[in-house]
């Protein structure tokens, strides 16, 4: 026998997302184009804490929304997890700007160059399986695309131990390498909450598969 509901599930929560996303990408950009081209730092950093803000405006409404909900359109917790996780990105994104600005960095590095390049493309691609959640018939698309944002993930993996080796062997200022050391973890460890958000999306796939 077919069953229905008798709440429709609130697919706001799909908007919210999206929202997010779009948001997030504005923010890569603005990591990107800071790193690009060094100046206006200060400018540039507040911009990022303004995305940051936006961002942090909308995880409260899912939150918010999560509480008022009674049939929510996917697992209340993976909501929750995607919620924060998409923040946890925005805040690592912000936080790279922010340093580079409180540390007086003169000229970024090209490694810091390279891992924010990595940041963009991952937030290009949250920003495109997002709205995959809202049809089942594109949960394999889901798959496919997380496949690539874990590929991301590696490959940020990869730069950051370069950049490691390399402030280690090349500099000798032990105030340069404490500052590039968390500038890089930030960047790093955006990329590593884009992946968190893979592997949510991807445990919502197999759930509803």
């Amino acid at each position: 026998m077919a069953k229905f509901l008798l709440i429709p599930r609130d697919t706001k929560f799909y908007d919210l997302f999206e929202q997010d996303a779009r948001n997030l990408v504005i923010a890569a950009e603005k990591l990107v184009d800071l790193f690009d081209n060094y100046e206006d730092v200060e400018v540039k950093a507040k911009q990022l804490k303004d995305l940051e803000t936006q961002g942090d405006v909308i995880t409260h409404q899912i939150i918010q929304r999560l509480h008022s909900t009674f049939v929510t359109p996917i697992d209340r917790e993976d909501i929750a997890l995607l919620a924060h996780s998409l923040d946890d990105v925005m805040d690592f994104i912000e936080a790279a700007g922010r340093t580079a600005f409180l540390y007086h960095i003169v000229q970024p590095t090209e490694r810091a160059r390279q891992l924010a390049s990595i940041v963009a493309k991952l937030a290009y691609k949250l920003n495109e399986v997002l709205p995959c959640l809202r049809r089942r018939d594109q949960f394999k698309q889901i798959l496919a695309e997380c496949v690539e944002i874990n590929s991301l993930e590696n490959e940020a993996d990869d730069v950051h131990h370069a950049a490691q080796a390399e402030m280690f062997s090349d500099c000798s200022d032990a105030c340069q390498i404490i500052k590039w050391r968390e500038i890089y973890q930030h960047l790093e460890n955006a990329t590593d909450r884009g992946e968190d958000v893979a592997n949510v999306l991807e445990g919502v796939v197999l759930k509803n598969a």
